[in-house]
């Protein structure tokens, strides 16, 4: 992959290093980049952000540059953002929203998001589009498909998950993305 090419990153919201949402949020960005690909759009990365590990800088921030400030800038200038969360009480995890809280007013307006989220129970399938959407659009995100939601007994078959959401989302997506990098150019008409 070329150094220069736009980047994918991957922010888990989980506070733990070692969960399954950060296993399927890995897996989830491999999957975007490699279908992204297909359609000529093309991605470097991905570049996980873990905010399990950033959580005390992102709760004792200076503000001088330290890893939560480079995580926040590096959200802000990446052209994909896959935003990956579980499901606690029905939204997206305090951890994840704390990250995003930091964001400065309209910070994702370059942005395309992605918005996944893991859950433990189908009442909860929504919550992704009930409780994370609303809190990238209004950071100014674009998130041009729903988001992916992913219950835990469908962990052993993500790849089927993430080919019927592709399916149904993925050319949304892939000229959103391609908007942005200059991927995918002979679709954009100019008036």
């Amino acid at each position: 992959m070329a150094s220069g090419e736009p980047r994918l990153a991957i922010v888990v919201g989980h506070p733990s290093s070692c969960s399954r949402t950060h296993a399927i949020a890995a897996r989830a960005g491999e999957r975007l980049v490699r279908a992204l690909r297909d359609e000529e759009v093309h991605l470097s990365g991905p570049q996980l952000i873990d905010l399990a590990e950033l959580a005390p800088s992102l709760l004792d921030r200076n503000g001088h540059g330290g890893p939560a400030d480079m995580a926040l800038r590096t959200v802000r200038e990446v052209p994909l953002v896959l935003a990956a969360s579980p499901t606690f009480r029905g939204a997206c995890s305090g951890l994840l929203k704390l990250f995003l809280d930091l964001m400065p007013r309209h910070g994702l307006t370059d942005t395309v998001v992605v918005p996944l989220m893991t859950a433990s129970i189908p009442a909860h399938r929504r919550a992704v589009d009930t409780s994370l959407r609303p809190v990238l659009l209004e950071l100014r995100a674009s998130v041009p498909a729903p988001g992916i939601s992913v219950l835990d007994t469908e962990f052993a078959h993500f790849d089927d998950v993430f080919d019927i959401w592709w399916t149904a989302h993925g050319h949304a997506l892939s000229r959103a993305v391609g908007q942005r990098t200059g991927d995918r150019a002979d679709e954009v008409t100019q008036c």
